[in-house]
């Protein structure tokens, strides 16, 4: 997993990385509508149970990718997929602004294009 694509979260005293797949993607896209409408959503929840509860999805989500990866990489080793309940027992409400970072930050980094340029010789080099 490329690490600078992903953000982390501590659940119950473990580290839990989020990153934002093509998986991930399709399932927000059918729950939203895309991430250009994931945003708006949580801001407009309707009530605080209502914002609880899509951040609380949107935590299994992007923290079972990295679960789910190593499971297909490694069939003999598999390991639990973090469940809405785990999440729910082992957090506090008062870490949801840490939360909604996270997942911020992972998104941005999970749609953030790296453009490299190539030096070609060209006019502006100066020959020998």
């Amino acid at each position: 997993m490329n690490d600078d694509r992903s953000a982390t979260i501590t659940i119950g005293g473990q580290e839990y990385p989020l990153i934002l797949t093509t998986l991930a993607t399709k399932e927000i896209g059918k729950r939203y509508g895309g991430l250009e409408n994931l945003g708006e959503r949580l801001m407009k929840a309707e009530n605080f149970a209502l914002a609880l509860e899509e951040i609380n999805y949107l935590i299994v989500l992007l923290a079972n990718q990295t679960i789910l990866r190593h499971n297909f990489v490694n069939p003999n080793d598999k390991k639990e997929l973090l469940t809405a309940e785990y999440v729910e027992l082992f957090t506090e409400p008062h870490e949801l602004a840490t939360y909604k970072t996270a997942i911020t930050e992972c998104m941005f980094k999970g749609t953030q294009r790296h453009i490299e340029s190539e030096e070609k010789p060209g006019k502006n080099k100066q020959g020998g």
